[in-house]
């Protein structure tokens, strides 16, 4: 029991470190709790613990993981969990050794993003629209509409990550505005441009939202939020966006196992990538702090490089 609660108060220890230094979110925390309290009790089933443990001990984890039939992915999460726990532990002074800088992980090939044409977005958008647009509808439906109709336009024009976009403040819908300030992981701050049908889209639905019902105008109206729930306080959810976002998906003639927010802000990447858009910029506006994780994009500028040449080279055949 004593190795369990010396392992718990560790694990405290490095998550405070992550969320005070490196900016981790809920997310990421829960994430890592959940893999380093697996690996706590792996430990302290053979008698060990976060302070005690040697290599082979790591190694007769991982092998656990792969008699469980945990996936190659998972188990590379779960080594880098505890790789910069055992490095946390170092540098702190807690530990004199890491058991873990010798380990090496799985091999995997990254999986290429699941992209959606341009038609796909074309169609998707322009069913949006529509709906929002339908004459025999309630009021209530009307706003709900054009409120995923404005989440889709400003999440393809932006490429924004689906925590972001729900997050969005009123003021992100300025008259005029060009460009919104986006605050992501690791609460950093970025630009990112708007065009012309993300705000049209923006103005209509506020429109809407803003109209009195009755007397008044509804709570929802006056939310700092630019997506309110319209049930309660707060801001829209993640998963009630993308709920609406699979019934608009089969509305659209289209396979709703295929379409996510996250697919959607894949394909602006990829887009504009595909029309000549610099990787570094596109760095930029997805907000990604290391060019390695914008590169799974490469494919498409392969593409894009084999098309030139046989476009425009000379001797290429005709």
């Amino acid at each position: 029991m004593r190795s369990k609660a010396s392992d718990i108060k560790l694990t405290n220890l490095f998550l405070d470190m992550l969320a005070a230094e490196q900016g981790a979110g809920p997310n990421t925390l829960d994430a890592y709790r959940r893999d380093l309290t697996d690996f706590s009790e792996f430990l302290g089933c053979n008698n060990s613990s976060f302070a005690a443990a040697e290599t082979q001990a790591l190694r007769d984890y991982l092998a656990d993981l792969d008699t469980r039939g945990f996936k190659s992915s998972s188990v590379a999460r779960r080594l880098s969990a505890i790789r910069h726990l055992f490095r946390f532990l170092l540098n702190e002074r807690i530990r004199r050794d890491d058991p873990a800088a010798i380990l090496s992980g799985p091999k995997r090939g990254r999986a290429l993003p699941k992209v959606l044409s341009i038609a796909d977005v074309d169609r998707l958008l322009s069913r949006a629209k529509e709906l929002a647009q339908a004459a025999d509808i309630s009021s209530a439906q009307r706003l709900r509409s054009l409120r995923l109709y404005c989440l889709l336009e400003v999440l393809y024009a932006t490429g924004l990550r689906v925590s972001e976009l729900v997050a969005l403040p009123r003021s992100a819908a300025q008259r005029n505005a060009r460009m919104i300030m986006v605050r992501g992981k690791g609460n950093k701050e970025r630009l990112v441009p708007l065009n012309d049908a993300s705000r049209q889209a923006m103005a209509e639905y506020l429109a809407v939202l803003d109209a009195p019902k009755g007397e008044k105008k509804t709570a929802a109206a006056g939310s700092k939020w630019l997506f309110p729930s319209f049930g309660e306080s707060g801001h829209l959810t993640r998963q009630h966006f993308a709920r609406d976002l699979k019934g608009l998906t089969a509305a659209a003639g289209l396979s709703p196992r295929l379409v996510s927010p996250h697919v959607l802000r894949h394909a602006f990447a990829s887009h504009l990538l595909h029309n000549g858009a610099d990787l570094r910029i596109v760095q930029t506006l997805l907000g990604h702090t290391d060019i390695s994780t914008t590169q799974i994009y490469t494919h498409v500028l392969e593409e894009r490089l084999k098309s030139m040449v046989r476009d425009l080279h000379p001797l290429a055949e005709k």
